[in-house]
């Protein structure tokens, strides 16, 4: 289960904006998401792989360069996909607390 959802953590985050991936390690610290980049790089091949993700390289004033990820189409549309799934999810157990 929490495979699944950093996948959609990744979507979510480069919906908003492209990033590499010591940025998305960060923005998932910063919700409480812990991961290391030992998960997160298998993690960005498989949707990269999957055509969810494409990337570019980009030089850095602060070492080597970076390459930043951003959703392509096909993630767009699983994305949406992925946010109808998890607002059913969350419908239904909700509905089972009650």
């Amino acid at each position: 289960m929490r495979k699944g959802v950093l996948e959609y953590c990744i979507l979510c985050i480069l919906a908003k904006r492209e990033a590499y991936a010591s940025a998305i390690i960060e923005e998932l610290k910063a919700a409480n998401m812990i991961v290391v980049e030992g998960t997160l790089y298998p993690l960005l091949i498989r949707q990269k792989n999957q055509g969810l993700l494409n990337y570019r390289w980009e030089e850095s004033t602060q070492g080597p360069p970076r390459k930043y990820y951003c959703l392509t189409d096909k993630g767009r549309a699983q994305l949406s996909e992925m946010d109808n799934a998890w607002k059913d999810m969350v419908d239904a157990i909700s509905a089972l607390r009650q």
